[in-house]
């Protein structure tokens, strides 16, 4: 469709879309998108629209007003903004954009992972979110069959390359690159005696720091991954009938049986036998 807007010329063109019930439960999925050429002046504010909005500036310059903050972002940049919040944006000279406003069930956790460091990306190679976001617009320009999964795959491939953008453009002391080692010496040493001053040590940080990087880039504090590593261990050995939970609490990295089973009645709300019978009476049915 062609943009009736002042200010927007008439090259510019939009698409909507209406995801069906399955996708709204499941996947990403396109809200409007479109190529936008806008002359000097354009200017938009809104208090809400339901949505999450990836603008690319291929030419000009644009003046964000987000969060109570003004940006200036140049061509060569792409935008990210939360518009269920109040938001808008001006074009001090004649600028071209490509636009997507998405949505999901998957779209807000990907807005705060992306967002932490800030919401304009300017990644070293965007050729990967640009061609998916040229190949959402030309789907709907030449009203191409819609697969709402593959849809969706282009969506996350985009938010994904910009998720790497970032990963990338770290200092070569990557927070990441540290908690991944901790994750995988976990994995390695989970049955062992493993203090959380043993894994911060093992990176290189004091435990405050690692606690809190940890925590950040995991969703967990070390002692709980490494409780719930255990616990997934012990749950994985319940599966073998006839492993005594006595040798099950210690492959795990228990340091007792009661320890083991009130730990992991804390966490699965059963304890290990009657996690052990359900799985068998499942299994019978």
């Amino acid at each position: 469709m062609r943009s009736k807007e002042a200010k927007v010329k008439e090259h510019s063109h939009y698409y909507l879309y209406q995801p069906s019930a399955t996708a709204s439960r499941l996947y990403l999925y396109p809200i409007a998108l479109g190529y936008f050429e806008y002359e000097t002046g354009y200017s938009l504010w809104r208090n809400s629209y339901d949505s999450f909005l990836l603008m690319y500036l291929i030419k000009g310059s644009c003046l964000i007003q987000y969060q109570n903050e003004e940006l200036r972002v140049s061509s060569g940049n792409f935008i990210l903004l939360d518009c269920y919040q109040p938001h808008g944006y001006r074009f001090d000279e004649d600028s071209d954009v490509l636009w997507l406003h998405f949505d999901g069930p998957l779209a807000r956790s990907y807005y705060e992972l992306l967002s932490v460091q800030g919401i304009v990306f300017s990644p070293s190679n965007p050729s990967p979110v640009i061609h998916n976001m040229e190949k959402l617009v030309d789907l709907f320009k030449k009203a191409m069959p819609i697969k709402e999964y593959m849809v969706s795959d282009r969506i996350t491939q985009i938010l994904n390359a910009l998720l790497n953008s970032r990963s990338q453009a770290k200092t070569t002391f990557s927070h990441s690159e540290v908690i991944e080692n901790s994750l995988i010496y976990i994995s390695k040493h989970f049955s062992e005696h493993l203090t959380m001053e043993t894994l911060a040590a093992n990176s290189n940080m004091s435990l405050f720091h690692f606690t809190r990087i940890f925590s950040a880039e995991t969703g967990y504090t070390p002692y709980q991954y490494l409780i719930a590593t255990r616990i997934n261990s012990a749950k994985y050995l319940l599966r073998t009938p006839d492993l005594p939970i006595k040798d099950i609490a210690f492959s795990s990295g228990f340091s007792s049986e009661s320890s083991f089973c009130s730990t992991f009645k804390k966490w699965e709300h059963m304890t290990p036998s009657q996690f052990r019978s359900s799985i068998f009476s499942d299994s019978s049915l």
